[in-house]
């Protein structure tokens, strides 16, 4: 019988010649430093993006809950916002997953979220009955939630970050809901059209204090692992109590008083002889060391 040769012989002479790689290579050369000069890929952080995500279906929940008038599920909605929206930077933090398109996309989020829906919500339950006076109302608010952000985004420089420049949006958008909710858990037989003027005051309010310059306590610097006096414990439990009672009636005093809490430390700074301006009318200096 005749004997053919092989012609694989020589290729697998070849081929035995080549180093051997394995599946697991690739990371043993990027440990070496190799291929550092490859471009990386970007990706997005799923944990903390997440959370915001939620926090955007809980504004967009919030307008269509207000289309079909049911406004208490839209009022808790914005609330349950509030919540995700703090949660999601404290993740990000704790798992070192911070990215600048987490950022930006959280700011999308709360300009639906504490931007668009408190308006609108606002404006279906009690501002449409005042015609265009009411929808320029939620446009203030609107606007001034959204000049709130782009500028919480641009001024990083920031001397003491233990107050915020201006109300923050989502404790303006907790005053416009927590109102609907404490109106509508009274059981009366009050409409939100009866209180048109009352809602329009509250978010003219809240739109233009969004944009000014009054200083609101951040709560940055409170150490949650120092140690507190008994007293501060038993307060703590005792407010947790009264919202778990009557949370539509705790929750907007809340809000209302820290809204109110900015003018009082800006008049205490006036008293002091410190200067104060509500807002703001100077142009910002180029030098970040100059900021204030």
């Amino acid at each position: 019988m005749p004997n053919f040769p092989r012609r694989r012989a020589k290729n697998s002479a070849a081929q035995a010649k080549l180093p051997k790689t394995s599946r697991f290579s690739r990371f043993a050369r990027r440990a070496r430093g190799e291929d550092l000069d490859r471009p990386r890929h970007r990706g997005i952080y799923l944990l903390p993006n997440a959370f915001t995500t939620a926090a955007l279906f809980c504004g967009f929940y919030a307008i269509v809950m207000a289309m079909n008038q049911k406004f208490e599920h839209a009022a808790w909605a914005i609330f349950i916002a509030m919540v995700l929206d703090g949660l999601d930077g404290r993740v990000a933090r704790l798992t070192n997953t911070q990215s600048e398109f987490g950022a930006q996309y959280d700011s999308l989020s709360d300009m639906v979220s504490f931007g668009a829906a408190p308006a609108l919500v606002m404006y279906e339950w009690s501002l449409r009955g005042l015609g265009k006076l009411g929808w320029i109302a939620a446009f203030v608010y609107c606007a001034g939630a959204a000049l709130r952000l782009a500028r919480f985004n641009t001024n990083i420089e920031v001397v003491d970050k233990r107050y915020f420049q201006g109300m923050p949006s989502p404790s303006a958008a907790a005053l416009m809901a927590g109102f609907i909710l404490m109106i509508l858990d009274l059981e009366a037989d009050v409409s939100g059209l009866e209180m048109a003027w009352v809602s329009w005051g509250i978010a003219i309010f809240a739109g233009l204090t969004m944009v000014s310059n009054v200083p609101f306590y951040s709560f940055k610097d409170v150490n949650f692992r120092k140690p507190v006096p008994f007293i501060g414990v038993f307060l703590i439990a005792l407010g947790l109590a009264l919202i778990a009672i009557k949370p539509a009636a705790t929750l907007w005093p809340l809000f209302a008083i820290y809204g109110l809490s900015g003018y009082g430390v800006a008049a205490w700074r006036a008293a002091k002889g410190k200067k104060v301006s509500l807002i703001q009318t100077e142009m910002d200096s180029d030098d970040p060391s100059e900021r204030h």
